[in-house]
Formats: C-alpha cells, sequence, structure tokens
C-alpha cells in the first residue's frame, strides 16, 4: 500500500492514506514522500472527502472507516485490481511468486533489468537498497512485481497476483502458509495453478526444479518458454563455487552452456537460488550477460533481509523478516554459515497470521533444532485465536531444550534486550527475525550495545 501510494502520487495525485500501526521502513518511507498519513481508521479520516479511496486487505468489511466510505458512496477498488489497471496497464509485467523469496527476487530482477538498460517499474513488498524505495513508474516496456497469493480484499477474495496481467512468472516455491485463509496445502496450490494459467502462450515461466509443488503445478502452464531452475534439479542449474562472508560466488549451467561465474553479496542456498532464478529469465529476456554478472555483484540487498544494523562494541546484528518455517531455518542456517566460529543468538517473535497458529508447532523445533542459541518471544495477539489453535513458545522451548538447543522464551522486546546485553560478548552475532515492528528491538538493542560499548 505504501508503494502504491508513492506510484500514485508520482503521477501527480494528491495521496493520503490511515493505517493502525505504521513501522519501518514503510512508516519512514512516506513519511519520506510527504504523503499525510492518520493513525488509526475512523469515519473522520474520509473529511475532507476523496475522490477514490483503495482499500488494503487487511480492512475488513465492519472496519469503521470502510463502512463509512460505502455510506458516502465514494468509488473504490483494491491494491492489486489498481496495480494492474492503473500501473501494470499494457506493459509486460514480470511477476514473480512463490511462498519464499518473492521480496529478494524481485528486488533482483529489478536491478538486473535497470542494469540492461531497460529501466523498468517496479513494486516490491520492500526496499530495495539500490533504489532506496519500493516503487517505481516504468519508463521502459517492463514492471516488475511481487506476485503475494494472500487474498485481494474483503470483497475480492482471490490472490493478487490474479490481477497482475502475468507475462513472464517466477515461481519460487509453494508451501503451506497464510493459514487464516487457507485451509490446507492443496487450497495454497489451487491458488497457484490459477497463475499458472494465466500465463499466455508466449509468456515465460521459470519454476523452481528443487520444489515438488511447483513442478507439479508447472505442467499447467501453456507458456512455450517453459524453465526450470535449481541448485539439484534444473534447466539452469546453479553450483556453488566459494562462499563467505563477502558472499558467494557461483555458475549456471543452462544445456551444455556455461554461464557466469556471477557474484552476489548474500550468502544462503535460498538467496542462490533467488539469484539463479534472476539469471534464467534474464537469458530468456534476451539482457546481456555482462550486464547481468555486473548487476548481481553491485546488488546492496533489500532492508529486512539479511540486513546488517551494526556492530556496536564487536557484536553484529542483523535483521530480517523470516517468519515461516522454512525461511526461518535456511536463514539460520545461512548466517550460521556466513560467520563460522562466531557464536549466533537467533531471536524470533511468532507474528504473522501463520506463525500465531499451532499449525507449525512441531515445524519451528526443526528449524530452530540447527540453531546455536533460541530466544524466542511470546506469541503477538492471539486474542481472535481459539486456545487450541494458539501457538505455544513455551512448548517450542521445552521441545528445543530436550533436543540440547540453548533456548529460553521472554515476555517481551526489552527482557530479550536485557538478556542480550547480559551475555552477549565481543565477536557474537544477534539475528532478529520479525515480519513487524517487534516492539523497536532493533533501535533498543543497537543503543544497549553502544552503551555498553
Amino acid at each position: 500500500m505504501a508503494s502504491l501510494a508513492g506510484l500514485l502520487k508520482d503521477r501527480g495525485f494528491r495521496v493520503t492514506g490511515s493505517d493502525a500501526n505504521p513501522y519501518p521502513p514503510m512508516s519512514t518511507q512516506i513519511e519520506r514522500l510527504g504523503i499525510p498519513l492518520m493513525k488509526g481508521y475512523g469515519a473522520k479520516n474520509l473529511d475532507p472527502r476523496p475522490d477514490f479511496v483503495i482499500v488494503g486487505n487487511v480492512i475488513s468489511a465492519n472496519n469503521e472507516e470502510a463502512q463509512e466510505m460505502v455510506r458516502l458512496g465514494i468509488p473504490f477498488t483494491s491494491l492489486p485490481k489498481a496495480m494492474g489497471e492503473f500501473i501494470i496497464a499494457d506493459r509486460e509485467s514480470i511477476v514473480i511468486s512463490g511462498t519464499h523469496g518473492k521480496t529478494t527476487t524481485t528486488s533482483l530482477m529489478a536491478w538486473v533489468a535497470e542494469g540492461a538498460g531497460h529501466k523498468p517499474g517496479f513494486l516490491i513488498g520492500g526496499v530495495p537498497k539500490n533504489f532506496s524505495l519500493s516503487f517505481r513508474n516504468p519508463e521502459g516496456k517492463y514492471f516488475i512485481i511481487e506476485g503475494d497469493e494472500y487474498d485481494t480484499a474483503y470483497f475480492d477474495k482471490v490472490p493478487k497476483f490474479i490481477h497482475y496481467r502475468p507475462r513472464h512468472v517466477v515461481l519460487t516455491s509453494v508451501e503451506f502458509d497464510h493459514a487464516d485463509i487457507y485451509r490446507d496445502l492443496a487450497a495454497v496450490k489451487d491458488a497457484f495453478a490459477r497463475l499458472m494459467k494465466l500465463i499466455p502462450e508466449d509468456g515465460t515461466l521459470i519454476a523452481c526444479g528443487d520444489d515438488a509443488n511447483v513442478l507439479e503445478l508447472r505442467k499447467l502452464c501453456r507458456a512455450k518458454n517453459n524453465f526450470t531452475y535449481g541448485l539439484k534439479n534444473g534447466d539452469f542449474l546453479a553450483r556453488v563455487l566459494e562462499s563467505n562472508d563477502q558472499g558467494t560466488r557461483f555458475e549456471v549451467e543452462f544445456r551444455g552452456e556455461k554461464l557466469g561465474p556471477f557474484r552476489i553479496p548474500m550468502s544462503g542456498d535460498f538467496n542462490v537460488l533467488n539469484a539463479t532464478a534472476a539469471v534464467a529469465l534474464s537469458k530468456v529476456l534476451g539482457f546481456p550477460p555482462d550486464r547481468v554478472a555486473s548487476s548481481l555483484k553491485t546488488f546492496e540487498g533489500v532492508k529486512r533481509r539479511q540486513d546488517i544494523l551494526g556492530e556496536p562494541g564487536g557484536v553484529l546484528v542483523i535483521e530480517d523478516f523470516a517468519h515461516h518455517p522454512t525461511a526461518v531455518r535456511e536463514t539460520v542456517k545461512a548466517v550460521q554459515d556466513r560467520y563460522p566460529g562466531r557464536r549466533v543468538f537467533s531471536v524470533f517473535e511468532p507474528r504473522s497470521a501463520t506463525s500465531r497458529r499451532k499449525v507449525f508447532q512441531n515445524d519451528y523445533v526443526e528449524a530452530f533444532s540447527v540453531a546455536h542459541e533460541v530466544l524466542l518471544a511470546k506469541a503477538f495477539d492471539q486474542s481472535k485465536i481459539d486456545a487450541e489453535n494458539r501457538f505455544s513458545s513455551e512448548e517450542l522451548i521445552a521441545d528445543l531444550k530436550k533436543r540440547g538447543v540453548s533456548a529460553g522464551v521472554f515476555d517481551s522486546a526489552d527482557t530479550i534486550v536485557a538478556d542480550l546485553l547480559r551475555r552477549s560478548k565481543k565477536g557474537d552475532v544477534v539475528l532478529i527475525m520479525s515480519n513487524g515492528g517487534f516492539d523497536g528491538i532493533y533501535e533498543k538493542l543497537m543503543k544497549g550495545l553502544q552503551d555498553r560499548a
């Protein structure tokens, strides 16, 4: 929503907005753009009366502001439909979709297309550091967008990507997620099946060959350019040549042809896969190989994705958006592998709609079993979840301790910070994972470490 607000303001519209609990980096982006933001929802936010309203998918039909909008007869639509009709329009849409890696892969693809001279437009669910904004109106023929499978709006219950006019699609992975709207994995796969069927014959699918669910869905796509990529299986097969605290060097083989070598300033198999997807799509679209390599090498990453906040007093602090068990496991492994010999504190807040539910209780045990140390917050607001369906931080910690993992549960961000200030030493790494603001833990920890130093 913050990105679409920026796109519309850039096109000359006067834009205002409302939100219940804005937090960085999007709240600071909105502030920097000079877009007035009203905290909290209410009928008063529609005075003076706007010409048009775009309704986010967190809004329910009984929201006071939404009800006033209907009562006043103000025209309205959803974010995805507005993107398709007003922004993407007749441009070639590149949709990056899947359970994991969407934000990083979309950011990589936007930077690669920029390096190839195409001046693409883009809308990303995070802030890529190369651009410093999460959006841009297109000058060239491509629009690159993060294709989320979450539903569109209370009045339009379809996956967002349905409205994005997909022509070229990357499908990174398919797992069960969003337990608040999907009943099981089959329902999630049904959503992605709709995406596969929307890709035209003269379009492109770049599908992860290491994911069995993706391979199954790929069969539904009628595009002539239908390729796979992966570290184990794929038409575009990646091989890691070197990985250290400076990043990863890898090459890609496509039908006997060696592409690369390439270098990215990130670590972990997931990031190699994300970059390989960008290499594969760039090859199909005819982007110059030397410019692709240069773009990957100069990619600066995404805020809140293995984002280094600083190293006060010799304690390295890293922020990440990981919340699905698979993303948590891969992020913890990637950070520990990148900094061998250093103790890593893995700090996690169960905050997403799915992580606050019991559905992944056992999966988180597996995810955190690889960690050096685990500091777990109690789950964010579970008041609207039935007691028997609530995730238990205490149960997870007990299960981890049975496996010999050093782990503890904490009531608040403040108590986690206090524990870290007491126990962390020079050379340690603190990895903080949350898909929300986590009660300002990042600023609190950085300040505490600086004061201690």
